[in-house]
Parts: C-alpha cells; structure tokens; sequence
C-alpha cells in the first residue's frame, strides 16, 4: 500500500502537467485613443528566408519583431545578415532551439510537434534558442514565442522565471503560413488599434508574403503605423485553451 502510494505521490507533478490544456495567449498593445496602431511579428521557425517579404518591409518601412529558432538562423545566415543590416525595423528574438512547443510531459503533442519530456528539457529550449540569439545579433532578447504558440501554465511560469516575456497576439495573419492570398488579406483588413499580428517568413513558396504585402499596403494607405513590441506597452487580454490540437 505505502509502495503504491508513494509511486502516486512521485508521479503527480507529472500527471497534473499531462491533464493541464495548453493555452494560447492573446495580447494587446496598451494603445491610444485616436491611433492606429499595430505591431507585425514574424515567426522563423525552421526551413527558409521568404526574401520577398523582408524586402517589402524594408522599402515600406514597416518593423517586424522576429521570431527566430537556432535552426533557422544556422540554416539561413544569408537571411539574418540582412535583418541585422536593418536593426531599426527587425528586432529579433526568442523562438527556442529546435522548434518545440512549451508543452511538458512525455508524448504531449501540438498539432502533431512533440513537447518537452520534462521542465528541464523545456529551459534547455528556451535558453539555447536565447544564446543563438545572443551570438548572432550580439543582443540578449527578451521576448520568447514558443512553438505553435500554445503554453502549459507551468511552462509560463518558468518561461517568465528565466526573464522573459512572452509573445501572444490577438490577429492570426496567416495560420502558420498556410492560408492562400485573398484570407491573408482579408484577416489584416480586420486588423483594430492595438492589435499583435503573428505570420511566418520561413515559407517563401507560400502565400504569406503576397498576402502580407497586399494587406499591409492597405493597413498604410488608412493610415496605421507599425511598431515593435520591445518599443511598446502589451498587456494580455487572457489565454484560449487548446482542445483540439495538443495531446
């Protein structure tokens, strides 16, 4: 009985980390009244450098806070030489190491990606991803985005313990680079004051960055400015919890 008891009591924490939904985080900007004002973040997860878009930002002045992993700078130096040549509009930051959701427990998936097996596991993510950061661009970031953006509340926890912020949003541009031109441009044209929007520049054979293109373009021509979220107030407006895509 004691043996069974103990084994229970040793495998709580566990079991509670495997029962928790992961949540994604919705944010805002601390906007003001009368304004039009939005932040763009661009996610790099893995893969390549959508080298149209960056240039489309870059002749329309529009910042973008990056969201690299250390498997995308190593892949792509070519791509983060360019952004650390416009360090006024791109500020990168924290996306991991290897592209893995801030979910713990052995076997918990998002959208078919595989978690961290534990909370070691999950500060090895984070601070790797930070010091290819740190090596690349000379800069510690301070905003972390995890892997498909869903969070276990204990991962939060720790993830803020290390001295990071994390990066939610409230418009979903793109779907993880798979939406086609016209719903890109649809989404941003509902884009209000004070909205985070999150889109991809790792998929340049996609539709993001026609899209992007198109719908920023529009978002100009009404007058909106574009900022970076290191240069803003963002504050959370609550977490939706997952029920379909983590295991």
């Amino acid at each position: 009985m004691w043996r069974v008891i103990l084994i229970l009591v040793s495998l709580a924490p566990v079991l509670a980390q495997a029962s928790e939904h992961p949540l994604e985080l919705h944010q805002r900007l601390s906007s003001t009244p009368g304004e039009n004002v939005v932040a763009l973040t661009l996610d790099a997860c893995g893969g390549a450098f959508d080298a149209g878009l960056v240039r489309f930002l870059v002749e329309h002045r529009i910042p973008a806070t990056v969201f690299a992993t250390r498997k995308w700078l190593e892949r792509n130096p070519e791509g983060t030489a360019i952004l650390k040549q416009h360090a006024d509009l791109f500020d990168i930051e924290d996306h991991g190491a290897n592209h893995v959701p801030a979910v713990i427990g052995a076997g918990r998936r998002v959208y078919g990606i595989a978690g961290n097996p534990d909370v070691e596991h999950l500060r090895e993510e984070v601070s790797q991803g930070a010091e290819a950061i740190e090596e690349a661009t000379g800069s510690k970031p301070r905003w972390y985005r995890g892997a498909t953006a869903f969070y276990d509340p204990q991962a939060i926890d720790d993830i803020e313990a290390m001295g990071y912020r994390i990066a939610g949003f409230s418009l979903n541009a793109d779907a993880g680079a798979t939406l086609k031109k016209a719903e890109i441009v649809a989404r941003i044209r509902a884009a209000r004051n004070g909205d985070i929007l999150i889109a991809h520049m790792n998929r340049p054979r996609s539709d993001t960055a026609e899209g992007l293109a198109e719908g920023l373009t529009e978002l100009q021509a009404k007058g909106f400015r574009f900022v970076l979220l290191r240069d803003e107030t963002v504050v959370s407006t609550g977490g939706r919890a997952s029920r379909s895509p983590a295991v």
